[in-house]
């Protein structure tokens, strides 16, 4: 099964693809999910600039549950651009452009990392296939890519590190052996000239995978385990003692390794020893915190998940599944099995948890991706009669161009719609709040470096983590405060108090008003909450916040702000008249009702510096 042509002769070069993916990276204009940025840009920054720089570090990072070597990542250019910044200050160097290149630095970094991942689907699929042709390069057009690879999901470097491993096992292990009476010994694949070397790579990066997000196992345990014992694949296998020995040694040494990086990572990130991984399964199945931020049913994964990853090359996805391709070689079709009996038994485990998201199977879409190839090649080309006996690459002719081009269509609308339109106003909130403290702060040169000011510049009442935070705001003297939504880690599961919680956006929604009296603005403050916003200290919330410069929410909530305002003691001592400055397009539709309506900020009058009413 290797390839007869070289992926380095293939007209796809990886500058291309780079080239792509960081167009990408750097033109996504969309808000997704929190984590993009409180479980990797905010802890960077947190490393990056200090304590002191106004990063929100969120309740998992206190109670050691994500692995460091992610934001270690992208504290990285975060380091470099701040340094070549600083360097040329002397020279008048724009806090404006600095703010722009420390927002683009991480995407920069996550486009390269997305580029890996679809160069190694690229790749993988030569590699099963054996050949550069459309059976390989389908592998690459994905909207989901698009959507969610230049995204600093640890999900997407999951992806990635997957797709490289994939890309380097040792394919031919799956393959049927013939033994002759001349040649009675069956031919190691380990035995080749650097298989070994590609198998330790293989592992370390399935190893960094697992490290990053412990579900990936799943993945490495059934390819490994039908590798040895070849249960539902065709033909004798190649594997004997000495073979099996070398994977048991090679996978103890590449995750040994792997394993003690990241033990050393995390003792200098959290300052003593810790296991993420056991943490975050003590907190996610035995105290069953996960819930609390939505269930779903059983079904979810096959109704939902996979559709969506999928999208349009859903009808070629399913057969490989059910049943692999058997026109090919024993390999290939013991390739295509072990594949889907990987992407079966990640779905179906973690089905089993209440817990689901897309980007948890996000890791299997390459393997989606490689299982379609072949179908979706044969669908949409085929081999003129002329040509019959003598097929190459270059005579396969496109066929059925109408659904072709309502699919390419379609993945145009659904990738250009999410990626530039659905949810943009959270991501253009804060760029216009940046603007506006550096229009503010002009003549500060010093801008980037904290003065403990009293003022708060924002307030955000919506649900917790609607936008990104220091990643995007940057100045750690634009002091803002949002609404946490802190898990009860106070509780046991099944519990009459787990059950009856309450987080403070829960609280505000239940009661708007209720809620801005008697805690956020009340003379007597409450406890704080577990992780406080950036830019302020525990002790400054809840309860003795200053009046802020701006109020920043979704459009609904502006008559309770109103009633506040006009009818409790609290709003009037005040004083405060809403103006609104901003108002953000969120998208056509979205599934919390809190969310619904465009964003809007109102400009409080306590300050006579804002901007034109919009």
């Amino acid at each position: 099964m290797a390839p007869t042509r070289s992926v380095r002769k293939s007209r796809i070069s990886f500058t291309d693809v780079l080239l792509v993916r960081l167009i990408n990276a750097l033109s996504i204009a969309t808000f997704f999910q929190p984590d993009e940025y409180f479980q990797s840009l905010e802890p960077a920054w947190n490393l990056a600039f200090g304590s002191s720089s106004g990063s929100w570090l969120t309740w998992e990072w206190h109670y050691q549950l994500r692995s460091s070597l992610h934001p270690m990542l992208f504290a990285i250019p975060y380091f470099l651009v701040d340094h070549a910044a600083r360097l040329l200050e002397p020279l008048g160097f724009p806090i404006a452009l600095r703010s722009s290149m420390l927002i683009a630095a991480p995407a920069i970094l996550q486009g390269f990392i997305a580029a890996l991942g679809d160069w190694y689907t690229f790749k993988l699929a030569c590699n099963i296939y054996g050949q550069d042709t459309l059976d390989a390069k389908v592998a690459l057009v994905s909207p989901w890519q698009w959507y969610c690879a230049s995204r600093t999901f640890s999900n997407s470097l999951e992806a990635t590190l997957t797709t490289m491993a994939l890309s380097y096992w040792p394919w031919p292990l799956l393959g049927a052996t013939t033994v002759t009476k001349e040649n009675p010994k069956t031919a190691d694949p380990l035995n080749k000239s650097g298989a070994v070397g590609r198998l330790r790579v293989c592992l370390c990066l399935a190893a960094l995978a697992i490290v990053l997000r412990p579900t990936n196992v799943l993945i490495w345990i059934t390819i490994a385990g039908l590798t040895v014992t070849r249960l539902s694949l065709r033909g004798p296998s190649h594997l004997n003692m000495y073979t099996i020995a070398v994977l048991v040694r090679e996978a103890a040494v590449c995750g040994s390794f792997v394993l003690s990086l990241s033990l050393l990572a995390d003792r200098a990130y959290f300052g003593f020893w810790t296991l993420p991984a056991h943490n975050w399964l003590n907190f996610n199945i035995n105290k069953s915190l996960a819930v609390f931020y939505g269930q779903n049913p059983w079904h979810y994964y096959i109704l939902q998940g996979i559709p969506l990853l999928c999208t349009t090359i859903l009808p070629f996805v399913l057969p490989t599944l059910i049943r692999p391709q058997t026109n090919g070689t024993a390999e290939l079709e013991n390739t295509q099995r072990t594949l889907a009996a990987s992407v079966i038994v990640m779905v179906t485990t973690l089905s089993l948890i209440s817990h689901k998201e897309v980007r948890f199977i996000y890791p299997l879409l390459s393997i989606f991706s490689v299982l379609a190839a072949p179908r979706v090649a044969s669908f949409f080309t085929c081999t003129p009669k002329r040509a019959a006996g003598k097929v190459t690459a270059s005579k396969r002719q496109v066929r059925h161009k109408g659904y072709l081009m309502a699919g390419l269509a379609l993945n145009g609308l659904l990738s250009g719609y999410l990626s530039y339109f659905h949810q943009g106003a959270p991501i253009q909130v804060l760029t216009f709040l940046r603007r506006d403290f550096e229009r503010i702060h002009a003549n500060s040169s010093k801008v980037l470096q904290p003065n403990h000011n009293k003022e708060l510049f924002a307030l955000f009442l919506m649900p917790c983590h609607s936008t990104p935070w220091r990643s995007h705001l940057v100045h750690p003297d634009l002091h803002a405060y949002a609404l946490t939504c802190d898990p009860p880690l106070h509780t046991s599961p099944n519990t009459v108090e787990r059950d009856t919680y309450r987080d403070e956006a829960d609280r505000f929604y239940d009661d708007p008003v209720g809620f801005l009296s008697r805690e956020l603005f009340s003379a007597t403050p409450g406890p704080p909450p577990a992780s406080v916003p950036g830019g302020h200290s525990p002790e400054a919330v809840p309860g003795l916040l200053n009046p802020p410069r701006y109020i920043v929410g979704f459009e609904g909530v502006e008559n309770s702000l109103q009633d506040f305002l006009t009818t409790t003691e609290e709003g009037k001592a005040m004083g405060l008249r809403l103006r609104p400055v901003w108002r953000g397009f969120n998208g056509l539709f979205h599934e919390d009702w809190r969310r619904a309506g465009n964003i809007v900020v109102w400009d409080t009058g306590v300050f006579h510096d804002a901007p034109s009413v919009v």
